[in-house]
């Protein structure tokens, strides 16, 4: 099931938007102010954030920006009464995907998140080729090599390094990973050291230092970082 996160202070907009999300399948989580907001958005990862620009404690565009220091790939669609053209500008310019004008249709945002969600699973699923420490690796074909010699590595090991490259630069708990390379419900089978098992076999085969790896990173209680 996908995750949305819903920031948005004013109650019945808040109310619908989590209402007709829920009704389309998704799983909801929302907060009623920016501090709340941006807290639940850097503990968790999440398909897509529904974003209000005029929050308390923190407003939106500033959320926005500090959200894209650490995550720069999440889908943000942002909810504003603003209507001018630089309101526009300066909400894509800060790391926006959509934009959504109040009052707007409940059944619009929907439609909405669904493109949105479609197109960010397009872009990590293109992820078919990648070179790391002088390996290839051809995820389409499902092999890697070093030079002409075919290396050994096994297909859910590819599966989670295609994985955590194309999710590079952002934390992905050991939950996530499981649901989305395992395939499993983590209501029932809750098997997080499986990834750390994993993980510690990839550092073997990609990392030059394994005791000190510089790629496939641990980030402390929220999972795992790909980086170049």
């Amino acid at each position: 099931m996908q995750t949305i996160l819903v920031i948005e202070d004013e109650m019945p907009i808040l109310v619908a938007i989590e209402d007709v999300l829920s009704d389309a399948g998704y799983s909801v989580l929302t907060a009623r102010n920016g501090q709340q907001g941006l807290k639940y958005a850097l503990e968790e990862n999440y398909h897509l954030i529904i974003l209000d620009l005029m929050l308390p404690r923190l407003d939106g565009l500033t959320l926005l920006k500090r959200l894209r220091k650490q995550d720069p790939h999440v889908p943000v669609i942002i909810l504003t009464a603003k209507s001018q053209e630089m309101d526009k500008v300066i909400g894509f310019n800060s790391g926006a995907d959509d934009y959504m004008i109040k009052p707007f249709g409940i059944h619009e945002l929907v439609a909405r998140v669904k493109v949105r969600l479609k197109n960010a699973q397009v872009h990590t699923q293109m992820l078919e080729n990648y070179e790391l420490e002088g390996i290839t690796f051809d995820f389409k074909a499902v092999r890697a090599y070093q030079g002409k010699k075919k290396l050994n590595f096994s297909v859910k090991e590819l599966e989670l390094l295609q994985y955590l490259i194309s999710h590079k630069g952002r934390a992905v708990s050991r939950e996530k990973i499981l649901e989305d390379v395992w395939k499993y419900n983590m209501d029932q089978a809750p098997l997080t050291r499986s990834v750390d098992n994993y993980i510690l076999k990839l550092r073997q085969k990609v990392e030059k230092n394994p005791e000190r790896p510089k790629h496939l990173l641990t980030v402390h209680s929220k999972g795992y970082c790909f980086e170049d």
